[in-house]
């Protein structure tokens, strides 16, 4: 059977097998190495005060928010593009 991708869409290498994350989105389990991951650095106050609090030079503590997202999810949100052929495999020419 042809492979679509060379890493068959996993960065698992020689490694075994891999533990599981929970999609942010839809809530499927995916292998950890398989999902994309995302992270936001969220203010714990509104922005519009965090904004306003830091131009008059006061610190304002963020969070760090981590995402998982299922193939199907991050190419719904635009977070991985989907591409052609010729871009997904590396030529040889």
């Amino acid at each position: 059977m042809a492979k679509k991708r060379k890493s068959r869409g996993r960065s698992k290498g020689a490694k075994g097998r891999n533990e599981y994350v929970t999609c942010s989105q839809c809530g499927a389990r995916i292998p950890r190495d398989k999902a994309k991951k995302v992270t936001v650095r969220v203010p714990l106050v509104d922005p519009a005060l965090a904004k306003e609090l830091q131009s008059k030079g006061a610190f304002v503590p963020t969070t760090t928010i981590t995402k998982y997202y299922c193939i199907s999810c991050a190419v719904h949100f635009g977070i991985v593009k989907v591409r052609a052929r010729e871009e997904r495999k590396p030529s040889f020419e």
